[in-house]
């Protein structure tokens, strides 16, 4: 109940309407004429010009003076939890393939972001309720699945471990060979 009073209190004074969007309109505008030095390196000047824009985005939307559904702040409203829905799901991806130590750059590599990608879809989606009923994308996933799946990956382990040819490692011809040039140093020495 107090969350609501305070957002109710915000919307009241205009937070939500009018500082809001006004911050992030100016904020995109500076970094925009910051970076690109479009009037030079004068920060005076992308100072007023970010802050012109700003207000000309959301001072119409206050006084009303924007045609009937062409009010920039409430399409903006509209828009940003989807955008930022969009932001939170990227940040996902990009942190489970952090995790595992890939990126987009390797084919092989590729894959385990595409499953990351595919995983995040699929949270995002059952928070939704997108897949519940008929319609649930592991409905036929049970405990012997799991079991099977995990037979096979032990499996493939040991397939992979046994036929592996090791070319970077050390060959057991080189370790008989070492073993007498060392043996024969000793000998020498005495």
């Amino acid at each position: 109940m107090v969350a609501e009073r305070f957002v109710t209190l915000l919307q009241e004074y205009g937070v939500l309407d009018f500082l809001l969007p006004f911050i992030l309109v100016f904020t995109i505008v500076f970094a925009i004429l910051q970076k690109t030095n479009i009037l030079g390196a004068k920060k005076n000047f992308n100072v007023i010009i970010a802050l012109v824009l700003g207000l000309l985005f959301v001072v119409p939307h206050i006084i009303g003076s924007y045609p009937l559904g062409y009010d920039p702040v409430i399409i903006l409203n509209q828009t940003l939890p989807s955008i930022a829905l969009v932001a939170v799901a990227s940040v996902m991806v990009l942190i489970l393939m952090g995790l595992f130590g890939t990126g987009f750059a390797d084919t092989g590599k590729m894959i385990v972001g595409l499953v990351a990608l595919v995983f995040v879809v699929y949270i995002f989606g059952a928070s939704l309720n997108l897949w519940r009923g008929p319609y649930d994308i592991f409905y036929w996933w049970t405990s012997e699945v799991t079991e099977l799946l995990i037979v096979l990956a032990v499996f493939g382990l040991v397939i992979s471990f046994i036929t592996k040819e090791d070319n970077q490692g050390v060959k057991l011809k080189d370790i008989g060979e070492g073993a007498e040039k060392f043996l024969s140093k000793i000998i020498k020495k005495e």
